[in-house]
């Protein structure tokens, strides 16, 4: 199964409201990223072990870890969670940003130093998403 497939089938497998709003999300990263890279994280490790929810990424970015590793990853990610919708915004380095620039404008939501969920798109200013989306992409990419 490629990328597009695994994508569609995990966006099918949520209870309606939520798989609406995952499909919009979906479409909207399209839009806003259109020549993105795609992954699908199915949530499991190496032992096949579930130990996050799966998600969807958009982009693409380098992490450098402590040690020197390195490892390639998408730069947005967007999943479903048992209480609404969490979209990953990755390689910002000032954690607390996001909070300070989105949390009191964006909407019902919880924002943290690399999350912005929740429960459904209609409790959120989507103009206010699109501009952190942005600027984390911009970010992930600033050495």
């Amino acid at each position: 199964m490629n990328v597009q497939e695994q994508i569609k089938k995990y966006i099918a497998s949520q209870p309606e409201l939520k798989r609406s709003d995952m499909q919009a999300l979906h479409q909207l990263m399209l839009q806003q990223l259109p020549a993105c890279k795609l992954w699908f994280d199915d949530g499991k490790n190496a032992e096949n072990k579930t130990v996050t929810n799966p998600t969807i990424g958009y982009g693409f970015q380098t992490i450098k870890y402590a040690n020197g590793k390195t490892r390639d990853f998408f730069q947005i990610g967007i999943s479903a969670n048992k209480t609404g919708i969490s979209v990953y915004i990755l390689g910002i380095k000032d954690k607390t940003y996001l909070a300070r620039a989105y949390g009191k404008k964006i909407g019902k939501a919880d924002v943290s130093g690399y999350c912005i969920k929740f429960k459904t798109l209609k409790d959120i200013h989507i103009d206010i998403l699109k501009e952190a989306i942005l600027y984390g992409v911009e970010a992930s990419l600033e050495e």
